[in-house]
């Protein structure tokens, strides 16, 4: 059996060292990133901040009563996107597959390099190249597979390496906390709890089926990871994966307020789309197609979001740029393109907890009752909007079979 070689790389409180980047009196200093008000959550915060039992996602308001003294930063996410964008070049560069999970997260299969150069190696000199080239501390994992090189990420953290060797994956994840485990959220960790279940070691320790027994067929997969066993592949990375959709009308038109009320129904279903399949885009670009035939497009960048009161407005404004209002009009289309995998993320520099509250409800409800049973009134002021379907009843085939 040939051994894989997987190692996976993790910037190091990213949005926090990007801030320090530009301002070295945050060094050492409790960070919190996030919105400014007491009604925003926390985005991102330092090491310095966590010892106080802040995290990320915690309402603002609650971090600044742990840790009084911390400094509060909104955030840039455009310089927080540059900089992935720097690193994810580096090691573009550097190795033979990689695949990108996240704006700061990244694995590589480095198998078979070996027998030329290596893999720790390697992995420690694309660590310390980052580093120089964009002044970001990184840390890593390497390990057999995904799941042990990730663990071992955690464990090096902050601005270290870790390497598991082939055959002590068991003792390596053994004597971990079963939360160390990816997939195990705070609802399965507290099942675990409640069975005397606490450290990784007792689920190696457990048959197989009673793991199902208790938690179905994510009792079997967490097993298996407990384990160190993870077969999955590392996935080719790349930009150009995109979800889109358009409308062709049965009749040629100049109805702007029609026109605008279909263009933003469309964005805001591919919007919703984004945090079912766990993506993130951060490339908009919307198309028009004239009764000449003729078509136009144009796109824009942005920081990677999945926010449809983000998404929506840019949608808006390019179709504002691109529409002749002279000549009729026969397609209209929207494209999401640059996608990358990400949890459900909308702006946390700047939304309130309200804000975030409400995209999960309105998620829940589209996800029980259809996609078209929430949306905003003005993309129900167009009267065809009724017939507006962009996936004909499914999911695109990048995000199928996926739920946020």
């Amino acid at each position: 059996m040939n051994e894989r070689s997987i190692l996976h790389l993790d910037l190091d409180t990213f949005f926090v060292s990007c801030e320090r980047l530009y301002d070295s009196r945050l060094m050492g200093k409790p960070i919190l990133i996030g919105g400014v008000t007491d009604r925003g959550v926390v985005a991102s915060c330092s090491y310095e901040a966590r010892k106080f039992g802040v995290h990320s996602a915690m309402p603002m308001k609650m971090a600044k009563q742990l840790c009084p003294e911390a400094i509060q930063i909104k955030g840039n996410s455009a310089t927080y996107t540059k900089k992935s964008e720097e690193v994810t070049e580096i090691v573009k560069e550097t190795v033979p597959l990689y695949e990108k999970t996240s704006i700061d997260e990244f694995y590589a299969d480095l198998s078979g390099m070996d027998r030329f150069f290596s893999s720790y190696k390697m992995a420690s000199e694309l660590r310390k190249k980052i580093t120089k080239e964009t002044g970001l501390p990184i840390s890593f994992g390497l390990s057999g597979n995904k799941t042990v090189s990730k663990v071992a990420t955690g464990e090096a953290k902050p601005d270290n390496q870790i390497k598991v060797d082939y055959g002590t994956e068991k003792l390596f994840l053994a004597p971990l906390s079963v939360k160390k485990i990816p997939m195990i959220g705070d609802k399965t960790y507290q099942t675990l709890c409640s069975l005397g279940i606490k450290h990784v070691k007792t689920i190696q320790e457990m048959p197989v089926e009673l793991m199902e027994k208790v938690l179905g067929k994510n009792g079997v997969t967490i097993w298996r990871k407990a384990n160190g066993i993870d077969d999955s592949p590392v996935e080719p990375y790349s930009e150009r994966k995109s979800i889109s959709t358009e409308r062709t009308f049965d009749k040629d038109t100049t109805d702007v307020e029609k026109l605008k009320g279909i263009m933003l129904a469309m964005a805001e279903n591919l919007a919703f789309q984004l945090p079912r399949g766990e993506k993130l885009t951060a490339c908009v670009t919307v198309k028009v197609r004239y009764s000449d035939f003729n078509t136009y497009t144009l796109q824009n960048r942005l920081p990677y979001t999945s926010a449809d009161h983000i998404l929506i407005p840019k949608v808006l404004e390019l179709f504002e740029r691109l529409y002749n209002k002279r000549l009729l009009v026969r397609l209209i289309g929207v494209r999401f393109s640059h996608l990358v995998n990400g949890g459900y993320q909308i702006n946390l520099f700047e939304d309130a907890t309200e804000m975030i509250n409400l995209y999960h409800a309105m998620d829940f409800i589209r996800d029980k009752h259809g996609d078209r049973i929430v949306m905003r009134a003005a993309g129900m002021g167009a009267r065809t909007i009724s017939r507006f379907n962009p996936f004909k009843g499914e999911p695109p085939p990048l995000l199928a079979n996926r739920r946020a």
